[in-house]
C-alpha cells in the first residue's frame, strides 16, 4: 500500500506555506479529512492499520481517540477491530471523557490519531483514560510525521517526540516534512503569507 499516493489521490497532500498545530510553519501538509472523507479509501487505511496491530499479538479492548480529528481515524480501526470506539474531547482546556462514555478498571487501550506529530493530543488523550483506570497499551495513526518512532521503523524518535518509548506506535508510513519556526521560515522571508488548514483555529 503506498500511503503518500493514496494521500496525493485524495488531494490530502497539499504544497504551499503552512501554519502546523504547533505554530511552526512547512511547505507540505496533510490533510486527513480529505482521505476519510472517502468511505472505501478510510476502510482500506484502518483494514491496513489493523492488521499492523493484530500481527504485534498486542491485546487490546477499545480504541480512544482524541476529537476532533482522530474520530473518525479511531472509528474505522475499532471498526476493522471489531473494537467499541470511543474519543475524549477538550472541556476549558482539557482533555475528558464525555458523552455518557465509560472506562472499565484496566480495559486495554489502543489511542488513535489521524497523524502523530509529536503526540501531544494522544499523550493528553492518554492520560484522560489512565485517571479512569484505564490502561493505554500502545498508540496508532495512520501517518507518522517522523518525530515519534513507529513499530517496525529503525528511525530512533526525535527529541520533540512526547509520546513513550515503552509503547508501541503503529502507523501505515512516515512523511517526513521540513519545518520552521515563524521566525526562521525562508517562505516567510520571501514575503509568502501562512495558512492555517487545520482543525484548530
Amino acid at each position: 500500500m503506498n500511503i503518500e499516493n493514496i494521500y496525493k489521490e485524495a488531494g490530502a497532500l497539499l504544497d504551499g506555506h503552512f501554519i502546523l498545530s504547533s505554530g511552526n510553519h512547512s511547505n507540505r501538509y496533510l490533510q486527513s479529512a480529505k482521505v476519510l472523507e472517502d468511505t472505501g479509501r478510510a476502510e482500506v487505511l484502518a483494514f491496513g492499520l489493523a492488521k499492523e496491530i493484530m500481527q504485534s499479538g498486542i491485546e487490546v479492548d477499545t480504541i480512544c481517540a482524541p476529537a476532533l480529528g482522530g474520530i473518525l481515524a479511531g472509528y474505522e480501526l475499532a471498526r476493522a477491530l471489531n473494537l467499541r470506539s470511543i474519543f475524549v474531547e477538550r472541556k476549558e482546556g482539557v482533555m475528558q471523557l464525555r458523552r455518557g462514555f465509560e472506562v472499565a478498571k484496566g480495559e486495554k487501550f489502543i489511542i488513535c490519531e489521524d497523524i502523530i506529530t509529536t503526540g501531544g493530543s494522544a499523550m493528553e488523550a492518554a492520560k484522560a483514560i489512565e485517571a479512569l483506570g484505564g490502561e493505554v497499551v500502545g498508540f496508532a495513526s495512520l501517518a507518522n510525521r517522523g518525530f515519534c518512532k513507529r513499530d517496525g521503523s529503525s528511525k530512533a524518535p526525535k527529541p520533540e517526540c512526547k509520546l513513550p518509548n515503552d509503547k508501541p506506535l503503529f502507523a501505515l508510513d512516515d512523511f517526513e516534512f521540513e519545518m520552521y519556526s515563524p521566525d526562521e521560515c525562508p517562505m516567510c522571508k520571501e514575503g509568502s503569507e501562512a495558512i492555517k488548514p487545520g482543525s484548530r483555529t
